[in-house]
């Protein structure tokens, strides 16, 4: 298998995305803290690295309808997570801003996160780990560029 995966013709682009969600379930699965959905953990991920949204951005940013956001917004409010505060460039709109205890769930699902990732890549001989610390940092560099084309 080591061989197959440091041969650069392995890895058709179904195999790869197998093996891409495979690691996000892995690691996914080690992050418990705040006890949050899926859908909330990415709303407040996105809140803790982008900052304060509106809720149409957000919605919007999340691939999910208005209604859909207003809920959980309303959900993630209830537990201390994020708060809304008027839009001062709208007054008409609101922003949805993560709280102190939002941030700190945040950074400790990020944390935790982290630490399965570093878990997996340590269960690596040293050329694939060199490999994953080449390659991810890669792809994000490649996501990073086509959201900027858009």
């Amino acid at each position: 298998m080591h061989k197959q995966v440091m041969d650069s013709s392995a890895g058709s682009p179904g195999e790869l995305m197998a093996a891409v969600e495979q690691m996000v379930r892995y690691v996914r699965r080690g992050t418990t803290s705040g006890g949050l959905s899926t859908a909330a953990s990415s709303a407040l991920n996105r809140l803790g690295q982008e900052g304060p949204q509106r809720l149409t951005e957000l919605a919007r940013a999340e691939n999910v309808s208005q209604p859909n956001m207003t809920q959980l917004v309303t959900r993630m409010e209830r537990a201390g997570l994020v708060r809304r505060d008027p839009d001062q460039a709208d007054g008409r709109g609101v922003l949805v801003t993560a709280t102190d205890h939002g941030t700190e769930v945040f950074r400790e699902r990020r944390a935790e996160r982290a630490q399965a990732l570093q878990r997996l890549i340590e269960a690596l001989p040293e050329a694939e780990q060199n490999a994953v610390k080449i390659a991810l940092p890669a792809l994000a560099r490649a996501i990073h560029d086509q959201q900027n084309q858009r």
